[in-house]
C-alpha cells in the first residue's frame, strides 16, 4: 500500500479503491443470487486487499485456522447517523457520569478487548461462539489498517482514566464499516456508539455499515437494506468526501456533551 494513506484516499475514485488489491473479487449478486452471504474464499488480509474488498461491499469473517471467507450478506444491517436517537436512560446516564470519549487513543486495547469471549463480560454485541473471528491474524490486519489511517477506534474512559468501553471499524470517505464493540461498565459501549454517531454527523459520514443484524444493533436503531440498495449507496459514499479522523484531530469529549449541537471539537 506504500504511501497510500487516507489523505490520498479521499481524493481518488471508487474504481481506484476497488482495484487496489491483487484479487478480482466476484460480483456478490452474480455469485450469490440466493443471498447466502459468502461470495469468495482465499486471498490475504493485506491492507490494500481489505480496502478493495470493503469498497466492493465485502468483509472477511472466518474462524482461526480456516480459509479466509469474504461475505456480503443479504440483507445488510446499517444505521444512518443523522437518524440515530439515544434512549432516555442513556441520555440520563451521560449527564450523570464523568466519563470521556476519545478517538484513536487506544486502538490496540480496543481490538484486543473486542476479541475476548463474551463469557468474560466484555463483548455485548456478539452471540455466543462468535468471538473467535477476531483472532491474531485479524488483529494484525486491522492494526496495519489503523497505521494506514483507515481503521479507527472510539474509546470510553471512566473518571479514573480506565478504559471501560469502545468500538472499532474502518472509514472510507463517506461510510464507516463497524466491526465490533465491548464494554466493561454498564452502557459504555452504547456511549461509544453514540459518540460514533455524532462524529459521523460532523464528518459527513452518511452511513454506518453494521454488516449482520442482531438484537443489540437493532435496539440501537439499526435497520436492514436489501443488498442491491446497499451496494448502490456504497459507490456514492466511497466517492464522497469527509473529514479525516486522525489521532490528534479531535479533543477528548465529555460524555455529558454528546447531546450538544457539535460535540466533537475539531483541532485546526
Amino acid at each position: 500500500m506504500g504511501n497510500f494513506t487516507q489523505q490520498h484516499a479521499k481524493h481518488i475514485t471508487p474504481e481506484t479503491l476497488k482495484s487496489l488489491g491483487r484479487y478480482d473479487f466476484p460480483d456478490p449478486i452474480s455469485i450469490d443470487p440466493d443471498g447466502i452471504g459468502i461470495v469468495a474464499m482465499g486471498g490475504d488480509l493485506a491492507p490494500e486487499t481489505l480496502i478493495s474488498a470493503y469498497a466492493q461491499g465485502l468483509f472477511p469473517w472466518f474462524n482461526e485456522d480456516e480459509p479466509i471467507a469474504w461475505w456480503c450478506p443479504e440483507p445488510r444491517c446499517v444505521i444512518v447517523p443523522s437518524a440515530y436517537q439515544p434512549s432516555k436512560s442513556l441520555r440520563k446516564q451521560a449527564n450523570r457520569e464523568r466519563w470521556q470519549v476519545t478517538l484513536n487513543q487506544a486502538f490496540d486495547d480496543v481490538i484486543h478487548a473486542c476479541s475476548l469471549p463474551r463469557s468474560d463480560g466484555l463483548n455485548d454485541n456478539q452471540p455466543e461462539g462468535e468471538h473467535t473471528w477476531i483472532h491474531d491474524e485479524m488483529i494484525e490486519a486491522y492494526t496495519k489498517l489503523h497505521a494506514q489511517g483507515f481503521a479507527h477506534s472510539i474509546e470510553v474512559w471512566d473518571e479514573a482514566g480506565q478504559l471501560i468501553g469502545g468500538l472499532y471499524g474502518l472509514k472510507i470517505n463517506g461510510i464507516y464499516f463497524g466491526e465490533s464493540m465491548f464494554h466493561r461498565a454498564s452502557n459504555a459501549s452504547k456511549l461509544a456508539f453514540w459518540g460514533l454517531m455524532r462524529l459521523c454527523e460532523q464528518s459527513n459520514v452518511a452511513l454506518v455499515d453494521c454488516q449482520l443484524p442482531n438484537d443489540h444493533l437493532m435496539s440501537l436503531g439499526a435497520t436492514t437494506l436489501p443488498r442491491t440498495d446497499f451496494l448502490t449507496q456504497l459507490d456514492n459514499l466511497i466517492g464522497s468526501q469527509s473529514a479525516l479522523w486522525q489521532k490528534h484531530s479531535h479533543k477528548p469529549l465529555a460524555v455529558s456533551l454528546l447531546d450538544s449541537e457539535s460535540p466533537w471539537q475539531l483541532e485546526l
